[in-house]
């Protein structure tokens, strides 16, 4: 894609320059190549790459989707805070360069930040990248990485005012409804009685930590190498503060097993962990459990909560979807997920899913 090219979700990528030169960016004096990394099931992801020898000779920018923008997502200045306040702690993430809040640059808000060089590992033929022994590695530094987001200060970063701790699953449920409210195009069987059941059981409430809100294994960039670390987590567009627990539901419903099937069929989120050497589910949750000391003996209610709130999002990406208004491929599956979604919430409220 080059400079003077249309760029879907970027509408003028020479006035994107001129507004990077003015902010900071020295390399900006020269157009930058676009190119789409991710696009429209979270926020879009470019990588911006200038010509040498620029410095820095390439950023990666974030705006939301196209379209179907529900009340309340995808915040520019939640994700750029976040990553503001976690750059330099023991949390790593890209360093952030400017915010711009003027939907005139490129039709949106927008944020820029510097490239981290990383593998991302999503789908099962992609676990013949690392070892058995390197797979289970990455295992341990995500259980590990999960805790640690967790276990952070969030005072002495300045977000202590990040989000209300308190009453956080109750106004997660009504939020979600509410989305779904905004999406749904369909009657999907099991929609309402889960919602009543999860209203039913809803918990006290945690100890109120940040949660990433999607942390999932193709949501941190792996520093490749004999013994693979975290060199990134990346989109913080969901994170608050609030009940941890909610944190770990998500990633397990993520976390596909070998004998998931049908699960890995749909490919929603990673379908790696289903590789040679990686964690089982039950032994991720337990590597968690021994790194943060958090009793998961209630896991099934927030791993159904889960369901639900993934069911919620891609909804509203086939709402998109039907409308057109999606960058990339894949999107014809998000939809068929839902229902699976709704019937494998049921599931592990009627038993225990580890």
């Amino acid at each position: 894609m080059t400079a003077d090219s249309t760029v879907a979700g970027i509408e003028s990528v020479s006035r994107l320059a001129r507004w990077l030169s003015g902010n900071g960016v020295p390399a900006a004096d020269r157009l930058p190549s676009v190119d789409l990394i991710a696009g429209g099931r979270s926020n879009l992801t470019y990588r911006l790459e200038f010509p040498a020898p620029s410095h820095p000779s390439q950023l990666v920018l974030r705006r939301p989707p196209l379209g179907h923008v529900l009340p309340t997502a995808h915040d520019m200045t939640r994700e750029y805070r976040v990553l503001s306040a976690l750059h330099g702690t023991n949390i790593p993430v890209a360093r952030p360069v400017a915010f711009c809040a003027d939907a005139d640059v490129i039709g949106a808000p927008f944020y820029v930040m510097e490239y981290v060089d990383g593998l991302v590992l999503r789908t099962k033929e992609q676990a013949s990248l690392v070892t058995p022994a390197q797979a289970r590695l990455v295992s341990e530094r995500l259980a590990e990485m999960l805790a640690a987001i967790h276990q952070l200060d969030v005072a002495a970063v300045g977000l202590g005012d990040f989000g209300r701790p308190v009453g956080y699953m109750q106004r997660q449920l009504s939020r979600w409804q509410r989305q779904w409210d905004l999406s749904v195009s369909r009657a999907v069987p099991g929609y309402d009685q889960l919602v009543a059941r999860l209203e039913a059981g809803l918990p006290d409430g945690g100890d109120g930590t940040l949660v990433h809100g999607d942390f999932r294994v193709d949501n941190v960039l792996i520093a490749a190498g004999q013994e693979p670390r975290i060199a990134a987590v990346v989109d913080w567009e969901m994170s608050t503060l609030g009940d941890p627990l909610a944190d770990l539901g998500l990633a397990l419903v993520y976390w596909a097993d070998p004998q998931d099937e049908e699960w890995v069929d749909v490919e929603v989120g990673a379908t790696v962990t289903a590789g040679p050497g990686f964690l089982t589910r039950a032994e991720f949750a337990a590597s968690y459990a021994a790194r943060s000391g958090r009793d998961l003996s209630g896991i099934g209610y927030y791993m159904a909560f889960g369901c639900f709130k993934l069911a919620v999002v891609l909804e509203g990406i086939n709402a998109r979807f039907l409308q057109h208004k999606t960058v990339g491929e894949g999107f014809d599956r998000e939809g068929k997920a839902v229902p699976m979604l709704i019937q494998r919430a049921h599931r592990m409220l009627d038993s225990d899913p580890l």
